[in-house]
């Protein structure tokens, strides 16, 4: 990578910041809008979901090859590349007249959604070699991307209810095009480490299939059918099944697509499989608390997003100001643990909203406690699990971390919101009010977000252990030579 002044450094992890946040805002806004989408377009509700599948069937299932392509290319080239697909998509999906053409644009949004977000931590690490800043950085990263959620909730309230729901693609074209603008002017260019001994084509292929097979089973047979459901099973050993060609067939090329060496260092696995745990259970609460606040307490989709500003707010300011003091002075693993601990209080608090809830009483105070967790325990899983990996690797590490994130949400949303469905009709069927069974059902999704929480919190105590100082100094070496 070409050289950096300090200032563009900074100045270009906002850009590369500002382009996370497009693509985070673009998954809420979307959600917020599905109604008037609906209504105009005249998807059935079952075809509806499409509208979001599409996305993240793309975004899911090519992540981790957007991720390694950007190691061996150019991350610089992904990422802008990735910004003209989404922005292009972002048009087409706002002039949509027709159901099919809007899920096709989502479907292409979320490649570039993918090409962009895959290379973002990737580069962040190259550019930030020293801990503290890297700390820092990480930081800014996980408030972005953590927190734009609830900001898109509030600016697809706005859009829909002041315009019409096609202004929440076409607000894309400027942020795409001006974050592309400053992306060329302040984010130094790179070169990949190059293809050497030839392309792993068929890896590419067996990867993208099982990835993207794995999320099409999970939002669309078994959150439809049923987990038990022979098409679930059926996509599910599909999905299994390439996934191990794809082990098999990286364990034996001389040149990986996913060199499995990144597998096999401690820092990684463990918070890929944490993060995957705990986004899987914040992702299903965000949802159900949405509808908590809408189905039964009547909240507009404005009120939602402001119902969840405490939040983004306890998030922000943790994040930018004291995550990296905090990391610094305490260290990644022991920063993570408490962190944690607070997502889990506040998702068994969650679970003790009545159905004639008072957001001052019942759920505001929830808010800041998962905010303030959530904003110590992100940086700290993300610089974990870029933590172990080289410079040549740092793209395909991003891409798993962002992988590891999307798939599961997806499962998590997908089990968490299936069984809270199901259970809601049981109660029904007992002879139960439709707001006290609606209620009940969003209390199990809740307790089963918080048992998620629980086994990431175990494996972060059993896996992720404490180096002596010494140790924790080699490792940073080994991670980034170039600095040491």
């Amino acid at each position: 990578m070409t050289t950096q002044t300090d200032k563009n450094r900074w100045i270009a992890l906002v850009v590369l910041c500002a382009g996370m946040l497009m693509i985070v805002l673009d998954a809420t806004v979307v959600n917020v809008a599905l109604p008037s989408i609906q209504g105009d377009l005249g998807f059935s509700q079952s075809s509806l979901a499409w509208v979001v599948n599409a996305y993240l069937i793309a975004f899911g299932g090519l992540l981790l090859l957007a991720g390694r392509l950007g190691d061996l290319i150019s991350r610089r080239g992904m990422f802008l590349s990735g910004l003209v697909v989404f922005t292009l998509a972002s048009l087409a999906c706002g002039a949509a007249q027709t159901e099919g053409m809007l899920v096709g644009a989502r479907f292409i949004q979320g490649v570039g959604g993918a090409m962009t977000s895959a290379v973002i931590l990737g580069m962040i690490f190259t550019m930030f070699p020293d801990p503290r800043e890297q700390a820092k950085a990480m930081g800014v990263f996980t408030f972005v991307a953590a927190g734009g959620g609830s900001v898109g909730l509030i600016a697809g309230g706005v859009l829909t209810d002041l315009i019409n729901w096609h202004w929440i693609f076409f607000v894309n074209i400027p942020i795409g095009i001006a974050t592309g603008l400053l992306a060329l002017r302040y984010v130094a260019g790179d070169r990949g480490a190059g293809f050497g001994q030839g392309a792993d084509v068929l890896g590419a292929v067996l990867s993208t299939a099982s990835l993207m097979l794995l999320v099409y089973t999970i939002v669309k047979p078994a959150a439809e059918d049923g987990w038990g459901a022979g098409t679930t099973l059926a996509g599910a050993a599909g999905a299994v099944a390439l996934g191990a060609a794809f082990v098999a067939r990286e364990a034996r090329t001389a040149n990986p697509l996913i060199p499995l060496r990144v597998f096999r260092v401690r820092e990684v696995a463990a918070s890929n499989a944490i993060q995957g745990l705990l986004v899987a259970g914040m992702f299903g609460t965000f949802f159900m608390g949405s509808l908590y606040l809408q189905r039964v307490l009547g909240y507009t989709p404005l009120q939602i997003g402001l119902a969840f500003l405490p939040l983004t707010l306890v998030m922000g300011l943790v994040s930018l100001r004291y995550s990296e003091r905090l990391i610094m002075r305490f260290g990644p693993r022991r920063t993570l643990v408490p962190g944690m601990t607070l997502v889990l209080i506040g998702l068994l608090l969650f679970a003790r909203t009545p159905v004639d809830g008072n957001y001052l009483r019942d759920v505001a105070p929830i808010m800041p406690l998962i905010g303030l967790g959530f904003a110590i325990s992100g940086p700290s899983l993300v610089t974990l699990a870029m933590s172990g990996a080289s410079q040549r690797d740092a793209g395909l590490a991003s891409g798993l971390i962002n992988t590891t994130t999307q798939v599961g949400g997806a499962l998590g949303l997908a089990v968490l919101a299936t069984l809270a469905g199901t259970h809601t009709e049981h109660l029904r069927n007992s002879g139960e009010s439709v707001s006290a069974a609606l209620n009940g059902g969003y209390h199990l999704g809740y307790v089963l977000a918080a048992a998620l929480t629980l086994t990431a919190l175990v494996i972060a105590a059993l896996v992720l252990r404490e180096r002596p100082a010494r140790q924790e100094h080699a490792t940073a070496e080994v991670a980034c030579p170039e600095a040491a």
